[in-house]
């Protein structure tokens, strides 16, 4: 009977909806309505109401949303006996319906997320053994020194840690190889790494042959182990020792759970916000993800693996015979594969690594093509909408990470689109310019104000736009390229710990200049049309506005691909830890400001300090997050700043031993309250107005400072060396 009565209210209700989607209305009541929408939305979202308003005010923009829709599908596109307007309105109109899908795909996983999971780390009771996998191919043995020993260092019982150094870029395959060069690099790095996981008392584990990527790896690291659990971390991804207290409990309270995700922090920017210089005040992109779309999956029993930062059950990895390796994303394919069987995942959304990101844009690109590639091969191969054992929620779930990824198709249309008209005067869009305002701007504003509602403080305005943009030029034929051939793209290692020496332009940054050029030529077409045929001024009007729009953002795109070069080789954290300073055989008070992978800077409160040279030998003995005695770590002074009186001392770290290796990863990674504390600090929601005027304000900036690079880059090379020199790093 409650079924029943179920079914008919939802019958009501979808009557009521579909009737007042397709109300005939002149267009006064529908720019009146649609005003009305908008006001109610703002004045919601500014008395920050929550819970339940937070739907109203979502399903008040639906109904805008859903009103376009309808009068966009029955009033818009061109007649089909007319096939040069027709195609191109047609693809517009599709890559529109994409974005509303994924509108509606997002409000259902996040309209109400699941709220961060409460703290497990003082109530664990059993410790199971857990084997700690991280793979390697070519990272440097620096980068991987300090993976290891942050993993050995958690706080966890030492005999039931068992840490594991997979190291494909030392397999026999590697070392036997015909090519001379390559075959003496691979022994050279197979005795370095098993000397090192010697001396930090981790296990040293290769394979014969280099198959099937990474899942091959883990899955060959999985035949030599036995833990009940198994913790996957990147080489650059340094774990803080409270990640397996934060996690392992979880698998005791749900004997199905397979998964126990967290997010992937990172202590460097990634090219957007390095360039933009964004990094310390703005949510980097991936806090969208971590912190809003896993706890809304989370809710679903969706949250997926991430490759990294997660603990994972061998049971019911072995229950499907190891990690997945059909696609270059293993790690959403082997959740998928699981979830699929039965198996739960759970989200927990607190940063207890810190990883590293690419640094060059070329980089950037080549980690998003594979991410791009390998989602659509598990849209071809495994079509998660029609995946047996998995639950609708959870099938909506995957079809939106996976779609996802096709956002190059739509915003290649977009960008085109309004050039269609300006160049060639098609009419791919059949409507009046009031009607334009009355449906596609209040739409456009209802799609802006509905996405300030659902990621808020992790997302600013624009800045989702800005992202796919930067992406799409390259990622396109990427995609195309995964459609056509599904099992040609092959998995490759994205390049960790890169610095930029000297300010430059990408590589591959020569289509957005095109692109800008392009959408200039259109801007001085549209006020010449305005003045040559001023009958269709309200039109081009429109469609002019449409690609100012899409110049603003490709401006903002030239600082993308500016390359601002870097001095440091790291990005330093702040922290404040006392130490004390020993130089030239005497021990000073001192603290310890920030820290990198590197090196240090400290504060000796010392006036009466024995003067010392640059290139000096030092140490610093303070106590470890461990509790333990108070440990020494070597020192090299790289530069002296007097200031009053404090001495401001920058040091390099100079490790000796495996010790040190521990003590700088205690310094650097051990503490996973500093991760939350810098999130904490960058989130912070400035509003749609505010958001909008502050874009637009940096993408004049950094248009003028693109095209700064592109003058500078065209200069002779003697001419060039010398500006540069000049100018510094800017």
């Amino acid at each position: 009977m409650h079924k029943a009565r179920s079914i008919i209210t939802w019958a009501f209700v979808s009557l009521c909806v579909i009737a007042l989607i397709t109300l005939p209305v002149n267009l006064q009541t529908q720019l009146i309505a649609s005003i009305v929408v908008v006001a109610v939305m703002a004045i919601i979202k500014g008395l920050k109401a929550e819970g339940t308003w937070r739907l109203i005010a979502l399903a008040f923009g639906t109904s805008i949303v859903l009103r376009y829709v309808y009068w966009r599908t029955t009033s818009t596109l061109p007649p089909i006996n007319q096939p040069e307007n027709f195609i191109p309105g047609l693809l517009l109109y599709l890559a529109e319906m994409y974005s509303v899908a994924m509108l509606a795909l997002s409000l259902f996983i996040v309209a109400t997320p699941l709220p961060p999971r409460p703290s497990r780390a003082s109530k664990e009771e059993r410790f199971p053994h857990v084997d700690v996998f991280v793979p390697s191919y070519n990272e440097d043995s620096h980068l991987l020194a300090n993976t290891l020993a942050a993993a050995k260092a958690m706080d966890y019982p030492a005999e039931r840690l068992h840490v594991w150094l997979l190291d494909d870029g030392g397999t026999l395959q590697k070392r036997n190889s015909n090519k001379l060069l390559e075959a003496q690099a691979a022994a050279a790095r197979h005795n370095e790494l098993k000397k090192l996981c010697e001396d930090l008392g981790v296990r040293y584990l290769t394979r014969d042959r280099n198959e099937h990527a990474k899942a091959g790896n883990l899955n060959n690291g999985m035949k030599h182990s036995s833990g009940e659990l198994i913790a996957v971390f990147d080489a650059d991804h340094a774990p803080a020792r409270d990640f397996l207290l934060e996690t392992v409990g979880y698998f005791d309270d749900d004997p199905k759970l397979f998964l126990v995700q967290t997010p992937h922090f990172f202590i460097n920017p990634d090219p957007l916000e390095r360039n933009l210089r964004t990094f310390e005040r703005m949510p980097s992109e991936n806090e969208m993800f971590y912190g809003i779309i896993q706890r809304g999956l989370d809710k679903w029993n969706a949250a997926f693996f991430c490759g990294s930062a997660a603990v994972l059950s061998r049971r019911a990895l072995e229950s499907q015979g190891g990690f997945s390796g059909i696609s270059i994303t293993e790690d959403c394919e082997t959740a998928l594969a699981l979830h699929g069987s039965g198996w739960n995942s759970i989200y927990v959304d607190k940063p207890l690594i810190a990883g590293l990101q690419p640094a060059t844009f070329a980089s950037f690109i080549g980690q998003r093509s594979r991410w791009a590639q390998g989602m659509m091969q598990i849209l071809r191969f495994r079509f998660p909408l029609l995946k047996r054992g998995l639950t609708l929620p959870q099938r909506l779930c995957y079809m939106s990470s996976t779609l996802f990824w096709l956002f190059p198709f739509p915003r290649t249309i977009f960008l085109f689109a309004p050039l269609f008209y300006l160049f060639f005067d098609l009419e791919i869009f059949t409507a009046s310019g009031g009607e334009f305002l009355a449906y596609t701007l209040a739409y456009m504003l209802v799609n802006l104000m509905m996405q300030n509602y659902l990621y808020g403080s992790f997302r600013w305005p624009w800045i989702s736009e800005l992202y796919e943009y930067v992406q799409t030029v390259h990622l396109l034929p990427a995609v195309v390229s995964v459609m056509l051939n599904p099992r040609k793209p092959t998995f490759k290692v994205t390049a960790k710990d890169e610095s930029i020496a000297v300010s430059r332009l990408s590589e591959i940054s020569r289509p957005f200049f095109v692109i800008f050029a392009v959408q200039l030529i259109a801007l001085v077409v549209t006020i010449f049309r305005i003045y040559a045929e001023p009958y269709k001024a309200d039109v081009t009007l429109v469609v002019g506005g449409w690609n100012i729009i899409n110049l603003i953002m490709a401006g903002c795109a030239l600082g993308v691909v500016s390359e601002r070069g870097e001095r440091a080789a790291s990005r330093r954290v702040r922290v404040n830890r006392r130490c004390e300073f020993g130089v030239n055989g005497k021990w000073h008070t001192a603290s310890i400001e920030d820290v990198s992978v590197h090196g240090a800077r400290l504060h000796v409160f010392n006036k009466q300090l024995d003067p010392m040279v640059i290139g000096a030998e030092g140490e610093i003995r303070f106590q470890p997050h461990s509790g333990a005695s108070i440990e020494t770590l070597p020192l090299i002074v790289r530069n002296i700043q007097p200031s009053g009186e404090i001495l401001a001392v920058g040091c390099q770290y100079s490790p000796k031993n495996a010790l040190d290796h521990r003590l700088i990863a205690d310094l650097m990674f051990a503490n996973s309250d500093q991760w939350t504390q810098f999130q904490q600090a960058r989130r912070h929601n400035p509003g749609l107005i505010r958001g909008t005027i502050w874009f637009l304000g940096l993408s004049l900036y950094q248009t003028s400072r693109g095209l700064v690079y592109l003058f500078r880059s065209m200069r002779p090379e003697r001419e060039r060396q010398s500006q540069v020199a000049k100018a510094g790093y800017r």
